[in-house]
């Protein structure tokens, strides 16, 4: 993909436009060093995500490189909600944010935590009736009301209960990023030539070749108890899913496409635990150094072994 317009308009910096749980930035200049060399010679010419999440990786290889297709992937059909309409109508959803962004910005604290409950409330009172399917100008008012919920939410999260439910408590934030109208408009640019899929990672089968670059960013296995918070499926992401993918990585590297995936690394916690180990035995696996920003108490913050795993 070849980003067009002029270098006034677009800023030089793509990143996601949620926050993001587990979000790559940190880890970018480790995955940039690990590129297959098929991206740059020209041979890879798709990029597949099957887990988009808070999209960091993509915005920044989009911004860089040209690919011809790029296929991405989530379970939350919440979030590739968000990407469609940035996507298909950037404009209208920097309208909305702005509206939001006036409408909270002058308000005391106790009314701001009054007006996030309010949208929480009708964002969940909406989801059991929304058409997911059939693009709409209620597509355009729910992104903008999950993008003022993530901005002003606690900790940036996105985080659902067992009904598929948001369920993050009011931030007390001062100045929160509501609206960003060029950071949108950049990445909606970036999303041009992107198809979104809704579902699970293995439905990309049918778009992976040999020309195919692949990244698994999959909810990370949890630590410890307390690693659960992050959950933004409702379904979660058990054991047994994380071999499953496992067994699709291998099909992948069959296929002939280029993988790569990040996870957390159990030893941090117990160097006895080859969970990762075993799975992608054969594989290159390597344990990099990042920044957990999101953590249920500080005392799970900073600096952290997670892997990356590669078949080439």
């Amino acid at each position: 993909m070849k980003i067009k317009g002029s270098p006034k308009t677009l800023s030089n910096e793509p990143r996601p436009f949620m926050k993001w749980a587990g979000g790559k930035g940190s880890l970018l200049p480790e995955f940039i060093a690990r590129l297959p060399s098929g991206i740059a010679d020209g041979t890879i010419t798709s990029y597949i995500e099957p887990f988009i999440g808070g999209g960091a990786f993509f915005f920044n290889l989009a911004m860089k490189n040209g690919f011809d297709e790029c296929h991405l992937v989530d379970i939350n059909e919440e979030l590739i909600l968000v990407y469609t309409v940035i996507r298909q109508d950037v404009e209208a959803l920097i309208e909305q944010l702005d509206s939001l962004k006036k409408e909270y910005t002058v308000l005391d604290e106790d009314k701001r935590q009054a007006l996030f409950y309010e949208i929480r409330s009708r964002f969940n009172k909406e989801k059991s009736s929304f058409n997911y399917r059939n693009f709409s100008d209620a597509w355009i008012a729910r992104a903008a009301d999950l993008i003022f919920l993530n901005r002003t939410c606690f900790n940036g999260l996105f985080r659902v209960n067992s009904k598929g439910e948001f369920n993050v408590p009011f931030g007390r934030y001062k100045n929160p990023l509501i609206s960003q109208p060029d950071l949108l408009r950049l990445d909606s640019t970036l999303l041009n030539n992107t198809t979104l899929h809704t579902g699970d990672f293995t439905l990309v089968r049918e778009y992976i070749t040999e020309h195919s670059f692949v990244y698994f960013d999959p909810p990370y296995r949890p630590l410890n108890k307390s690693s659960f918070f992050t959950s933004y499926a409702k379904d979660g992401f058990l054991d047994e899913d994380q071999r499953r993918l496992a067994a699709f990585f291998r099909e992948c590297d069959e296929l002939g496409a280029c993988c790569m995936l990040s996870n957390s690394d159990p030893k941090n916690h117990d160097p006895g635990d080859d969970f990762f180990d075993l799975l992608y035995d054969g594989f290159t696996i390597e344990r990099v150094l990042a920044s957990r920003r999101i953590n249920s108490n500080g005392a799970g913050r900073g600096k952290i072994h997670e892997i990356i795993v590669r078949n080439y």
